[in-house]
């Protein structure tokens, strides 16, 4: 609840009183005293709180005088002021504003277009070989390329040098002694003294070789 002070509140018209409560019930009526001497009976909603902490109510002197022919209606008895309150209602209707017609046709026409596609090509390639293996060889990845060996038998005659025998030579050097004539001839000279007695006999030789 708000409290409130004496002589606190001005009507529309600039009329002040005061509200006769302590308090004021949230949701409830007050008695509200004019200083003419007029006691109005009003709900809460109808005052307004202003900044300097007083109230305003929203009655002007035309409501004041509803007041009045209510009150000597009445025997001068308190009138309850109701409370009159504006409120929207919504809702929704369907509501035909128009009717339109579909027709379909299908039309035909040409159109061009570019899509990249993937393909893969086989490139078969034969290499020879022509060497002699052992066994099955199996095949192999080499990149993107799958080698797959290609075997065939054949028939193989071969040749081969074999070692018969060996012939063993042995140079020996000896010394023998042979016996042969030989004939030498040789030169002699004779002087003959032909002036005198003939010189004794005497000889001087020459070996020629």
């Amino acid at each position: 609840m708000a409290s409130v002070a004496k002589d606190n509140v001005t009507t529309a018209d600039g009329i002040r009183g005061t509200i006769d409560a302590g308090h004021l019930p949230p949701g409830g009526d007050v008695l509200v005293r004019l200083e003419d001497g007029r006691t109005v009976l009003t709900p809460v909603e109808m005052l307004a709180r202003q900044d300097d902490g007083s109230y305003r109510l929203t009655l002007g002197a035309a409501d004041l005088r509803e007041l009045d022919g209510a009150l000597e209606a009445a025997g001068g008895r308190r009138v309850v002021v109701p409370v009159v309150e504006e409120r929207l209602l919504l809702g929704k209707r369907e509501v035909e504003t128009g009717r339109v017609v579909v027709r379909k046709r299908v039309v035909e026409e040409q159109q061009a277009y570019e899509q990249p596609l993937s393909r893969e090509d086989v490139v078969v390639e034969r290499v020879p070989i022509g060497r002699i293996v052992d066994g099955r060889v199996a095949e192999r990845q080499e990149g993107d390329t799958l080698v797959l060996p290609v075997l065939e038998e054949v028939l193989v005659i071969e040749k081969r040098l074999m070692l018969k025998e060996e012939v063993r030579i042995t140079r020996k050097v000896s010394e023998v002694t042979q016996q042969e004539s030989v004939t030498l001839r040789r030169e002699v000279v004779e002087i003959e003294r032909v002036d005198g007695k003939p010189d004794e006999p005497g000889a001087v030789g020459t070996g020629v070789a």
